[in-house]
């Protein structure tokens, strides 16, 4: 049996999401999704602001992000398997905020990411130019590698997410060669706690052109003994759900994977690249 899975989805749960849950799952349908992960975003830092935070109330977001996963899933039964989840971000900035952050439900999968370095913007409101671009990287790579080391999630999202901008929005293209070694660590560290990587699809339709993280770094998550992949689309509204999986199934098979994964209760279940 053919199947495909995006489980990297916003609903308008998120402060930047644009659809509902349901018409995410009627998306997915129409376009012969198989499962779906809504992954409402939960920056755990901004816990503490509650309704103050400029992204919004997070644990209200998130709760009602269940609330619709749940309300979905007797609608959509046999037509697509819906299942709950949270992007977790900043994990490892307050350990516990994020751990209420874990409590608020009883997730089926859990992606951890990073958007802003501590004591900085997200990556997508900075500025970059040839000077600070290196001393951006270094940080947000040792930032992924503590995460990486010793927060509780599933996969880990989007790797190279600071490159999704700068190549946008600049001529500069980060050459990752001074990276190597901590990106070994932090994918290291994925294979030693049996984590997955993200294989993030937004990038194919941005400049950068690439998965998040390319080839090069999915192709030594496995040469490392990388045994799980996810696949994300990391889709805002409801016409991006699915866009990119196919292509970036095809990655993780050129890569040497054989299987994909979702997640059920923080399970594992592997299922065969078909494509």
């Amino acid at each position: 049996m053919k199947i495909l899975a995006d489980i990297h989805i916003h609903s308008d749960n998120s402060f930047d999401g644009e659809s509902s849950v349901r018409e995410l799952c009627e998306s997915a349908v129409k376009k012969g999704i198989s499962v779906i992960t809504v992954t409402d975003h939960m920056e755990a830092p901004e816990i503490r602001l509650g309704d103050r935070s400029v992204f919004g109330n997070m644990i209200n977001q998130i709760g009602k992000s269940v609330a619709d996963v749940e309300a979905a899933k007797p609608e959509f039964d046999g037509k697509l398997e819906v299942l709950k989840g949270m992007e977790l971000g900043e994990p490892m900035h307050d350990p516990k905020l994020t751990k209420r952050a874990m409590s608020v439900a009883d997730f089926d999968f859990v992606l951890a990411s990073i958007h802003n370095v501590r004591d900085s913007e997200d990556f997508y409101y900075l500025k970059y130019d040839e000077k600070n671009v290196p001393f951006l990287l270094e940080r947000y790579f040792d930032e992924l590698l503590e995460t990486a080391e010793n927060a509780e999630f599933d996969s880990l999202a989007h790797l190279t997410y600071p490159l999704r901008y700068i190549v946008e929005r600049t001529d500069i293209k980060p050459d990752l060669d001074p990276y190597v070694e901590v990106i070994d660590q932090i994918l290291g560290a994925l294979v030693k706690r049996e984590k997955a990587l993200e294989i993030n699809t937004s990038g194919l339709f941005k400049p950068i052109g690439v998965t998040l993280p390319d080839i090069d770094i999915i192709k030594r998550f496995r040469e490392l003994g990388g045994k799980y992949v996810t696949l994300g689309s990391d889709a805002h509204k409801a016409d991006r759900v699915g866009a990119g999986i196919e292509k970036g199934l095809e990655t993780a098979r050129l890569c040497g994977f054989e299987h994909f994964t979702i997640y059920k209760n923080h399970q594992p279940k592997m299922i065969e690249i078909w494509y």
